[in-house]
């Protein structure tokens, strides 16, 4: 039982540290570092930084780019850039009140994870739709600045656009895609139960950030968001386990980053290298890409003030965020993969349609 349990421990823990093989070609992190960077540049330049800020996070919309024929790269990269435009949306005009954005924002995670669920989309899957309405979510709510908000995240995400359009013309003749059949998952009762949990937890996750007062609440549905995209209850709480240790370590980093006191141009510019270390290692090692992440999204959130605010003060915040968020993504993961639960959930649903339709 001792020798059974030694094992299992060396096992977990190499597996922990363990780095993994990938074939991912390095212009991806390249083109990501590009999409993000150049709104950011354009920004600092033109001495507007907040709106280059709020264009390249829609810049991100690359990493859905799948490697099929150019026709269907575009077709998923506009589809996906309007989706980054309603999740936007979405968080903003519901953001007038911290308990109807948080009940918004969990219907909205049930929706959006139903549908990439249900055309089975690869990471990041959900992940950036719920991070914009996330974030958009705790912004003070101002209807004028509304559509200039959304207008920035379209431009972002159509420079994106641009960029892979080019970028595939090159790559699909240098790598000739192979025939793809495009699969639709049946199993509707089962994806309706998985993003009914996750849309709870999102919810939840959000309320508990307003109702600590934390400054900025959405770090918690983004982190619980981060840790499910695990596909197993071992690999999700092994995420977790990476993303609190990563974090621990990223946040060292950004200490480290922040006493150097860069200025604007300094932190647009760190930004890009640290978007291009997430992505050569976010595919080969999640722990070690959080502590990459953690400054990277830091910076994004704070670098209009950055230069100005204490770091030991903006440590310890995002150190308890990312850590509650971790934590609670952890629980939704019991919930998610414990079969009785969904098996009873699926039942249930199941019972009350065929009532519904009987009346």
């Amino acid at each position: 039982m001792e020798t059974d349990f030694k094992s299992l421990f060396v096992k977990e823990l190499k597996s922990f540290f363990e780095l993994k093989k990938s074939e991912r070609l390095w212009h991806i992190p390249v083109l990501a570092s590009l999409c993000v960077g150049i709104p950011l540049l354009i920004g600092y330049f033109t001495h507007r930084l907040d709106y280059g800020l709020l264009a390249s996070t829609s810049g991100l919309v690359i990493l859905h780019l799948p490697t099929t024929t150019v026709a269907r790269r575009m077709i998923t990269l506009l589809a996906c850039s309007f989706g980054f435009m309603i999740s936007y949306t979405i968080g903003l005009i519901f953001s007038f009140n911290p308990i109807v954005s948080a009940l918004v924002i969990g219907l909205f995670s049930v929706a959006v994870h139903w549908v990439v669920r249900y055309f089975e989309m690869k990471p990041p899957s959900s992940f950036f739709f719920i991070m914009l309405a996330s974030v958009a979510s705790c912004m003070p709510f101002d209807p004028v600045q509304i559509p200039t908000r959304v207008g920035l995240v379209g431009m972002g995400a159509m420079l994106a656009c641009m960029l892979a359009f080019v970028y595939s013309l090159y790559i699909t003749q240098k790598y000739p895609p192979k025939d793809e059949v495009i699969t639709v998952k049946k199993a509707n009762f089962s994806n309706f139960v998985e993003s009914l949990i996750i849309g709870s937890f999102m919810a939840l996750s959000l309320l508990v950030g307003h109702l600590l007062k934390l400054q900025n609440p959405y770090w918690l549905p983004i982190s619980c968001a981060a840790v499910l995209q695990g596909m197993s209850l071992h690999q999700v709480w092994q995420r977790s386990a990476q993303r609190i240790l990563g974090t621990f370590l990223g946040l060292a980093l950004t200490w480290g980053l922040l006493k150097f006191q860069m200025n604007e141009l300094g932190i647009c510019l760190s930004i890009m290298f640290l978007q291009f270390m997430i992505e050569m290692l976010i595919v080969r090692h999640y722990g070690l890409a959080v502590i990459f992440m953690t400054p990277l999204t830091i910076f994004l959130a704070e670098a209009s003030h950055a230069m100005h605010i204490s770091p030991d003060t903006l440590i310890q915040a995002r150190w308890l965020d990312i850590t509650l968020g971790s934590i609670i993504g952890g629980i939704a993961a019991f919930f998610l993969y414990h079969r009785k639960i969904r098996a009873r959930t699926e039942q249930q649903i199941r019972k009350t349609g065929l009532t519904v339709l009987r009346r």
